[in-house]
């Protein structure tokens, strides 16, 4: 997580949209909400507990310069990874014709309305 200064958290969590949350509406006082960090700019993700928890502290060691390394490489804008998150889903309309000639669901045009 970050602020839009910069000012950066790394933390582990077991549900990633839910802590993004947190972070959002300043749930809990502390870091994060004094320093306004609530952008995802960067995560990982681990099916083990214990590596994750290895991991953020790997991290957490490192000097800044090598924590914004890596977040420049994956990142470079730092954009807010989450900011899509919870929004209505645009469904895919499919087009019959493309259903009816081998299964290949495609994007459906303005061509395609006027069949």
């Amino acid at each position: 997580m970050a602020s839009r200064s910069h000012t950066f958290y790394v933390g582990v969590t077991n549900d990633i949209a839910r802590r993004v949350r947190e972070h959002k509406s300043h749930t809990f006082e502390g870091f994060t909400a004094r320093y306004n960090v609530d952008r995802l700019v960067w995560y990982e993700t681990y099916d083990n507990i214990h590596r994750a928890i290895g991991r953020e502290k790997q991290l957490k060691g490192w000097v800044r310069s090598k924590k914004i390394a890596l977040i420049d490489a994956l990142n470079p804008t730092w954009q807010d990874l989450s900011e899509e998150w919870g929004k209505p889903i645009q469904p895919l309309r499919t087009n019959r014709r493309s259903l009816d000639s081998g299964g290949q669901t495609q994007a459906a045009s303005a061509q395609d309305d006027k069949s």
